[in-house]
């Protein structure tokens, strides 16, 4: 890899996706950073997202627009209330209403559209198989089978100018490894957000799945969340 190889990198505005962001970055990568409006209630993370690639200093910032609010089928893009104060067995047992049904398959086919425009080979995407809620497009064995079928679905591909790889960085780190990862490549948490329910005034709700995983792993560095929350709760099964 040269130091000026592309890579499309996901960007929610939340902790997960701008460390993502950080170790793209690290790796010599020229990021572009991919951001979706989908119709979900904490549209304060795109404005996360936004402050996050003004200070990233990215090559590109592209805010792609849809909405998933015309099908629903989650807490995110519905009426349903997101869940609260569950234990850590309970989020991580079954599929919560906040999953968005087909949202990360969504998602990678718009930054497969863009990564064949950029003519770039690389796409990261901040999924994890341990402190997750339990969603079957963050699974490690779905990404590589959309890599596979990415492989075969463009036309630089079929030409043999292009050959995808999906990076999944953080897939085997608990939310503790993932911050500690991201503070040592100087990423400002302090801009991002990850509250699946936040205030009028963008305050975290400090109850849903989301900020509990969140707080969990800012606690198991010894380290206070520097964002703003409503609620700053302790997940049962956490520990000290």
């Amino acid at each position: 890899m040269t130091g000026r190889d592309k890579a499309v990198v996901l960007l929610s505005g939340g902790l997960d996706s701008a460390t993502t962001l950080a170790i793209a970055k690290s790796q010599g990568f020229e990021v572009y950073a991919l951001t979706f409006r989908y119709g979900q209630r904490h549209e304060g993370e795109i404005e996360a997202a936004r402050r996050i690639a003004a200070h990233e200093r990215v090559a590109g910032h592209v805010i792609a627009e849809f909405n998933l609010r015309i099908f629903g089928g989650s807490a995110i893009t519905g009426e349903q209330a997101v869940p609260k104060s569950r234990s850590l067995d309970e989020i991580g047992r079954g599929i919560p209403v906040t999953y968005v049904p087909a949202r990360n398959t969504i998602f990678l086919s718009f930054a497969l559209a863009w990564a064949e425009v950029l003519e770039s080979n690389h796409i990261f995407i901040a999924v994890n198989a341990l402190d997750y809620s339990g969603y079957p497009d963050c699974r490690p064995e779905y990404i590589r089978a959309f890599q596979a079928m990415a492989n075969l679905a463009t036309k630089a591909g079929v030409e043999g100018r292009q050959r995808l790889t999906i990076h999944m960085p953080l897939v085997e780190l608990s939310k503790a490894e993932i911050i500690r990862r991201g503070i040592e490549l100087g990423v400002n948490y302090g801009l991002t957000r990850t509250c699946y329910d936040p205030s009028p005034a963008d305050e975290a709700c400090g109850e849903c799945d989301a900020c509990l995983l969140r707080l969990k792993g800012f606690a198991a560095n010894g380290l206070i969340d520097p964002i703003v929350y409503r609620v700053r709760s302790v997940p049962a099964g956490a520990g000290p």
